[in-house]
């Protein structure tokens, strides 16, 4: 893919800074925006590969910025910037239409990661015309390299499908969220050890 270009969003001037600097590193355009109408009319001139969004943003929130985005591009790979601990946030941004997200404070490695992700999957649907969004940021492919896993296995965790499949950990739990919604899947919870329960699905 030549000449891909990235909109980030975001009103704080150093972290665009940063943002910009890790696009440039990685032979990336960069199209940088301070809000969400910024971004909106940068996305109309410059047609953008992908965005980047960050959640508190001056007069529209992210979320706002999203549900705009969708509304003139159905497809464009979103990935927003989220804290770790912001899980409800998360998960609004990605019933907007977000496809992925990257945590907060920034980490370059973690954040090209999701870029290629994105990138390989728009690379997918352009060689093969049937992999479509089935619904928003549901590809066909990836969905269907997870449920050939769930189909293998009596019951499986979301970080063994991480492994069986070469997906992030964000991107395994985004579909299995989907499956779940759509009633496709069951859900139960492990105990086995002190702390949090471990959530198993398995094809209903």
């Amino acid at each position: 893919m030549n000449d891909i270009k990235i909109l980030c969003i975001d009103d704080n001037d150093e972290i665009r800074f940063t943002l910009g600097a890790i696009i440039e590193t990685n032979d990336w355009i960069p199209i940088l925006a301070k809000d969400v109408k910024e971004g909106i009319d940068f996305l109309k001139k410059y047609n953008p590969t992908l965005v980047i969004m960050d959640y508190h943003l001056p007069r529209e929130n992210g979320i706002i910025g999203v549900k705009k985005i969708r509304n003139i591009n159905k497809n464009i790979p979103i990935i927003v910037l989220t804290v770790a601990n912001d899980k409800n946030v998360a998960k609004k941004f990605m019933e907007a239409g977000a496809v992925d997200f990257a945590l907060k404070p920034i980490k370059a490695l973690d954040l090209i990661s999701r870029i290629n992700l994105n990138l390989r999957l728009i690379d997918k649907m352009d060689k093969d015309q049937d992999n479509q969004f089935i619904a928003k940021g549901i590809s066909k492919n990836t969905l269907d390299l997870v449920l050939s896993t769930l189909e293998t296995h009596e019951e499986i965790n979301i970080e063994d499908i991480e492994v069986m499949t070469n997906l992030a950990y964000q991107t395994v739990s985004r579909y299995l969220q989907f499956l779940e919604n759509e009633d496709l899947v069951e859900v139960s919870l492990s105990y086995g050890k002190i702390g949090r329960p471990k959530k198993y699905y398995k094809l209903k």
